[in-house]
């Protein structure tokens, strides 16, 4: 598997054809199926919890990342575990008790993702990168796709690289939000290797599209 993954949003594909777009998916030789939670509640918006993942999880074998985009993450965490999550992100804004809700991630069985919002600086989340695989930073603020990336966040990537640098950990960062063809180089020079992509995948030609990001990544 190459270094940089994408991960395509579930979220943008069509809701009546899960099966099929899974398959189509897979097709393309994707890294990733990004899910995208929310409940209503941390977010405005309402898209599925962990039964829609279950029913989704017969039709693939590619990786699961689930992006819990809800309040108190921790009461649904073993729901994700026994859906066929394979990593789950959740806030840091959205609970408590981060360290804790990070640990029983990891004792469910899934690997472990924390992320935060454009506006939360990299300080809230710095006491718990040795628990984690996986840091996802938004590059939009939570809870609609077709959002635009928001420039600024490359000096919060690249300065999440330098912390994972001098700490000698060596967990991935996803980007989530707005990335495209364009975008997707400023997320990767800024040091991202991992990218949602969701509005732009589905628009158009699904494979030619991820070609087109692959080809930006590997330039």
């Amino acid at each position: 598997m190459s270094h940089y993954k994408i991960a395509p949003s579930i979220l943008a594909a069509d809701y009546a054809n899960f099966e099929a777009e899974l398959k189509r998916l897979e097709a393309t030789g994707v890294d990733y199926i990004h899910i995208d939670i929310m409940d209503g509640h941390f977010v405005p918006n309402i898209t599925f919890g962990a039964d829609v993942v279950a029913a989704m999880r017969p039709h693939s074998k590619l990786v699961f990342d689930c992006h819990l985009m809800v309040s108190n993450p921790e009461q649904h965490i073993e729901n994700f575990a026994r859906a066929g999550a394979d990593i789950v992100t959740i806030h840091a804004e959205a609970t408590k008790h981060l360290h804790g809700a990070l640990q029983k991630i990891r004792a469910a069985g899934m690997k472990v993702g924390v992320v935060i919002n454009p506006g939360t600086p990299l300080v809230v989340i710095e006491p718990v990168l040795t628990l984690v695989d996986q840091v996802l930073l938004m590059t939009v603020n939570p809870g609609f796709g077709g959002q635009a990336y928001i420039p600024e966040v490359a000096e919060k990537i690249a300065a999440l690289a330098q912390l994972r640098e001098a700490k000698g950990l060596s967990f991935d960062i996803e980007v989530d939000g707005g990335i495209d063809n364009k975008t997707i180089l400023s997320a990767k020079e800024a040091g991202a290797n991992v990218f949602v992509a969701g509005s732009y995948l589905f628009k158009g030609d699904l494979q030619a599209n991820v070609n087109t990001l692959k080809a930006a990544l590997h330039d």
